[in-house]
């Protein structure tokens, strides 16, 4: 199971209780609460939640006690369907989309958290500014030298398009990356299974003429070598995707040029 960084010198304490004002078919949703701003040490809050009037996912239970109970629960969401990658949250100890969990396949009550080994802005809302920079440093974008074709796209034929499938779709969760041990304790100079995903993609692109450059910046002991292929990342990304794959082909890579 994993876990999330308290603040510094912090004991997480039961809070208040939510009594559902129905008595339906009632779930129970422990949730993390913590607002840096009162000086208090994180909590628990216990939400009960009449399922015959939510909806099925763990987003519609989160949305129903921030509408209905506690205005003050504060929580990322935007598509709700598991496009956009903003609910991500540690869902009865595993990471995943708030928005494409359903409530009725966890057994017993359920215990929601920020993601894992994150700083917490507020309450779920893990803090991104790192991971976001990470994500800047592999330069995501087509890099090339030569000149654009006149009036015409750069061409790839369907065989090097199919190389970018199982990694164009990353939505930058961060649920892979949180996931990851190797992540947690080395995260200020490991990259982490998203951000390499995202860097072998550019690395796969037949159009990309910026490779060498890529691997240069990739080739460090704690940038790409963290990984030891536990593949946390595989098992919970929403998307189905294998990041730990992808590291596997950097690596590939990395020792054919020398060769």
């Amino acid at each position: 199971m994993a876990e999330f960084r308290l603040p510094k010198n912090s004991v997480v304490k039961k809070g208040t209780t939510h009594k559902s004002p129905t008595s339906g078919r009632i779930k129970k949703f422990k949730v993390y609460r913590y607002d840096p701003d009162s000086g208090q040490n994180p909590r628990y809050d216990d939400f009960e939640i009449d399922l015959d009037e939510c909806g099925p996912m763990v987003l519609d239970a989160l949305i129903k006690m921030k509408s209905e109970q506690d205005p003050s629960l504060t929580f990322r969401r935007s598509c709700r369907e598991g496009i956009c990658g903003s609910c991500s949250m540690n869902i009865d100890g595993r990471n995943g989309l708030a928005c494409t969990t359903a409530i009725e396949d966890i057994k017993g009550d359920i215990r929601i958290t920020p993601l894992p080994h994150m700083d917490v802005i507020k309450d779920l809302v893990p803090d991104f500014t790192h991971f976001y920079a990470q994500y800047a440093s592999i330069k995501p974008w087509l890099q090339t030298v030569t000149p654009e074709p006149a009036g015409k796209e750069r061409l790839q034929s369907p065989e090097d398009r199919s190389k970018l499938d199982g990694l164009y779709e990353c939505i930058l969760c961060a649920c892979c990356s949180t996931s990851c041990p190797s992540y947690w304790w080395n995260s200020d100079k490991f990259l982490g299974p998203a951000i390499l995903l995202q860097a072998y993609r550019w690395l796969a692109d037949s159009r990309d003429e910026m490779t060498g450059e890529r691997l240069d910046e990739l080739e460090d002991p704690f940038r790409l070598y963290r990984c030891h292929t536990i593949m946390n990342c595989a098992n919970v990304c929403p998307k189905g995707l294998n990041p730990a794959k992808a590291i596997a082909e950097i690596k590939k890579m990395e020792v054919e040029r020398i060769i």
